[in-house]
């Protein structure tokens, strides 16, 4: 399986071995194994990554809209104090899961971070068939 297609499967918070398995137990806390096919998921060392990710696809969404918005309606400031940080946060927090998602589910897929064994094992199965 492609990265990319593994990536998708983390994207919506499925596990990347079997698609079928939650990868989280909670909102940003990765299963310790998929509850689906038993895949080991504990390895993975997502760290800040996704937030850096999140914050830069969130600036590209949020400051061009306020931008726009400033330029051709001049809103108040009470506009730009409520509608510009609860938009931040509700994409902030609307990107966050899927992000961590498809970040662990491409260590997985590259074998990064204690997941080598894993891809070495996927590899001779496809060797074998």
């Amino acid at each position: 399986m492609s990265p990319l297609a593994t990536a998708r499967r983390g994207l919506f918070g499925r596990c990347p071995a079997c698609g079928e398995g939650r990868i989280f137990r909670a909102f940003l806390k990765v299963a310790d194994n998929c509850p689906a096919c038993g895949e080991e998921l504990h390895h993975h060392r997502a760290d800040d990554f996704p937030a850096y990710v999140v914050i830069v696809l969130v600036g590209h969404i949020v400051v061009p809209l306020v931008l726009i918005a400033e330029t051709n309606f001049a809103p108040s400031y009470f506009f730009h104090m409520t509608v510009w940080p609860a938009l931040t946060l509700g994409l902030g927090l609307a990107f966050l899961q899927p992000v961590k998602g498809a970040i662990v589910a491409l260590q997985w897929a590259l074998g990064m971070h204690g997941f080598e064994e894993s891809k070495i094992r996927r590899e001779a199965v496809a060797r074998t068939r």
